[in-house]
């Protein structure tokens, strides 16, 4: 028998009571993800049914508690029953420590998954901090969660959709603790991480754009310190290692620039600062209809041992349980993590011509 090359990724659908289930089996619905995918839903089957009651998705559910029992064919959802949502509980739209309880076990198993191998890679639903908090569980988000989960110390965020690209400095902090954290010595590890990924997808020399923290980049000391004191040194230190990286420049213009091709990533310092320009990019709401247009993105953590992605959208509660949920970044998500995966070992994937083409094209 020929080996199966598609890559195994797990799937943890993010909060029960929000639209990450929906998105999982709207995505998983298509027939083209299995054509690159092996997927594995990691939530509970309970809640999976009660999608498909309310979406009326043509799927049957298989419920696994190893490997061997998924079918991995399309009209079947394979699902990693946790058992651990009793659906009395369940309330769309609502933060419940039930589900952020779930939401974060659901997380651990696909990390756990990743990590003895068992799968090639994941992708991660919307949670909701407060519910994970309310379940006692101190995690900004999801980053923080794999960061700890793989003892990984060095990471950072990447947003990515098409060729527009930020990678984050912070990013689940305060404002005062994100200027805080400027620091020139995680400057320069967020463009090695940039640099190294850029890369890893076909860019041999990869144009990375450093992004200023203060106004017209402190206008020489007038609005702050930082941009002479703590980036520029990290865009010097980085310019002598021979990389193509230029900072700090205006926040104003810099992602004009990538936007017209000059750059092939923004290092941000800051959660805001490259989340906005990316969802200007990938969201697009038409008040008319009342809903979402376009929701398209990937988030991307660099520097961890195992693949991940992500969804970049909330749990987006007000239409939880309705099943008018735009499952768009989802779907792009597992595209992106399936070729991510398609690699010897773990972490950030090896070159290749169709990897960077998928980046090019927006992983559609």
């Amino acid at each position: 028998m020929v080996a199966d090359k598609r890559p195994i990724l797990g799937i943890s659908v993010g909060d029960p009571g929000g639209i990450g289930p929906e998105i999982t089996a709207k995505a998983l619905s298509r027939k083209d993800i299995y054509a690159i995918a092996r997927p594995l839903v990691v939530a509970d089957l309970g809640v999976m049914e009660d999608v498909l009651g309310f979406t009326a998705l043509p799927l049957q559910l298989n419920r696994v508690k190893d490997i061997a029992e998924a079918c991995f064919i399309h009209g079947t959802l394979d699902v990693w029953d946790m058992a651990n949502m009793d659906l009395q509980h369940l309330r769309y739209k609502t933060v419940t420590p039930e589900q952020g309880r779930a939401s974060f076990e659901y997380v651990t198993k696909v990390i756990e998954l990743a990590l003895q191998k068992k799968i090639d890679g994941t992708v991660t639903g919307p949670i909701n901090k407060a519910a994970i908090n309310a379940a006692g569980y101190h995690y900004a988000g999801h980053t923080e969660i794999y960061g700890e989960f793989t003892q990984t110390r060095d990471y950072a965020m990447m947003l990515t959709h098409g060729d527009f690209r930020v990678t984050h400095v912070s990013t689940h902090v305060s404002l005062r603790e994100a200027i805080e954290r400027v620091k020139k010595a995680r400057i320069l590890r967020v463009i090695d991480l940039t640099y190294a990924a850029l890369q890893n997808i076909g860019i041999a020399m990869p144009r990375i754009a450093v992004a200023g923290l203060n106004p017209h980049c402190g206008e020489g000391g007038m609005f702050g310190h930082e941009d002479d004191e703590e980036i520029l040194p990290a865009v010097e230190d980085a310019i002598r290692l021979g990389k193509n990286v230029e900072g700090p420049i205006p926040a104003d213009t810099v992602f004009s620039k990538m936007k017209g091709g000059m750059y092939d990533a923004v290092v941000v310092m800051y959660h805001d600062q490259g989340h906005i320009p990316m969802k200007f990019m990938g969201f697009q709401y038409d008040d008319k209809t009342g809903e979402w247009a376009a929701m398209s993105g990937v988030n991307v953590t660099l520097g961890l041992p195992i693949v991940r992605t992500s969804v970049d959208h909330g749990t987006a509660f007000g239409k939880a349980g309705e099943g008018r949920a735009n499952p768009e970044s989802m779907i792009e998500a597992i595209r992106l993590g399936a070729l991510l995966a398609k690699k010897p070992s773990g972490g950030w994937p090896i070159s290749g011509a169709s990897l960077a083409a998928g980046f090019s094209r927006g992983v559609r």
